[in-house]
C-alpha cells in the first residue's frame, strides 16, 4: 500500500487518465456507432460491457507491452511511435475514419464490434499508458495501469462527449495533451536499456540523472509542439 503515497505513482496515474481520455475519444465514437441500432433499453448494457471488454483486453496488452519494454531499443522505437501520436493529435482528422464500424441490433455483437475494433485501435493508448506506468518505477506498473484504467473507465463512458466539448471549445487541452504524450516519449526514450552505457545514472536503480530525465521530457514535449504546429499550418494552407 506504500505506492499510494509516493508522488510518482498519482502522477502516473494522472498521466494515464489524461492519455485515456484524450486518445480515448475513438473509443467514445465506436462505442456510439456500434450500439446505435440496439434497443434504448439494451444500449446502455452494451455501453457497459464494451467498454469493460476493451478495458480488460488494454490491459493484457499493456502487460506484454511492459515486458517488451525491458528490451534493448524497443522504448526508442516505442518514444518515437508517442511522438508520432502527439503530433499527429495535433492535425486535423478526416470525416471518414470510422466508416467501417459496423452497428448491429443484438447486443453481444455489438459488443464484440467494441472490444474488436478497440484492439484494432489500441496501439496507441498501449505504448502511451505503458510508457507512463515505467516513468512511475517502484516495480509497481501493472496494479498502477489497473487502477489508472479502472478510474478512466467512468470518465470514457460518460465523461467523453464533455471533454470532447471542453477540445472543440479549448484547443490548447488538445495541445497540452499531445505535449504531455511528447513529454513521455522523451523520459521513456532516454531509460532505453540500449543507450544506459552513455546515459549518467540516477541515485535508484537503473534510474536515469534527473536533469537529463526531465532535459528530455521537455525535449520532447517541445518536439511534438512545434512539428504539431508546422504540419498543421501546412496542413491548412493544403
Amino acid at each position: 500500500m506504500e505506492m499510494f503515497s509516493s508522488p510518482e505513482f498519482w502522477l502516473a496515474v494522472g498521466q494515464i487518465i489524461m492519455i485515456d481520455i484524450l486518445l480515448g475519444g475513438d473509443n467514445a465514437v465506436v462505442i456510439a456507432l456500434a450500439c446505435r441500432k440496439l434497443p434504448p433499453e439494451q444500449r446502455r448494457l452494451g455501453i457497459l460491457w464494451g467498454t469493460v471488454g476493451a478495458i480488460a483486453l488494454r490491459v493484457v496488452l499493456i502487460f506484454f507491452a511492459l515486458t517488451l519494454l525491458k528490451l534493448p531499443f524497443l522504448k526508442l522505437v516505442g518514444g518515437l511511435l508517442l511522438l508520432w501520436i502527439g503530433v499527429k493529435l495535433m492535425l486535423p482528422e478526416g470525416d471518414d475514419e470510422h466508416a467501417g464500424i459496423q452497428a448491429s441490433a443484438k447486443l453481444w455483437a455489438a459488443v464484440r464490434t467494441v472490444i474488436v475494433a478497440d484492439f484494432v485501435m489500441s496501439l496507441d493508448n498501449v505504448i502511451a499508458i505503458a510508457g507512463a506506468a515505467e516513468g512511475a518505477g517502484g516495480g509497481h506498473q501493472m496494479p498502477l495501469v489497473i487502477f489508472g484504467l479502472l478510474v478512466s473507465v467512468p470518465i470514457i463512458v460518460w465523461g467523453s462527449q464533455l471533454v470532447i466539448k471542453l477540445m472543440d471549445r479549448f484547443p490548447v487541452v488538445i495541445v497540452l495533451g499531445a505535449m504531455l504524450l511528447g513529454w513521455i516519449a522523451g523520459t521513456m526514450m532516454v531509460g532505453d536499456q540500449a543507450l544506459a552505457a552513455w546515459v549518467p545514472a540516477g541515485a535508484k536503480p537503473g534510474a536515469v540523472a534527473p536533469l537529463l530525465y526531465y532535459g528530455c521530457g521537455v525535449l520532447g514535449a517541445l518536439t511534438v509542439l512545434v512539428l504539431g504546429k508546422a504540419l498543421a499550418a501546412r496542413a491548412a494552407k493544403a
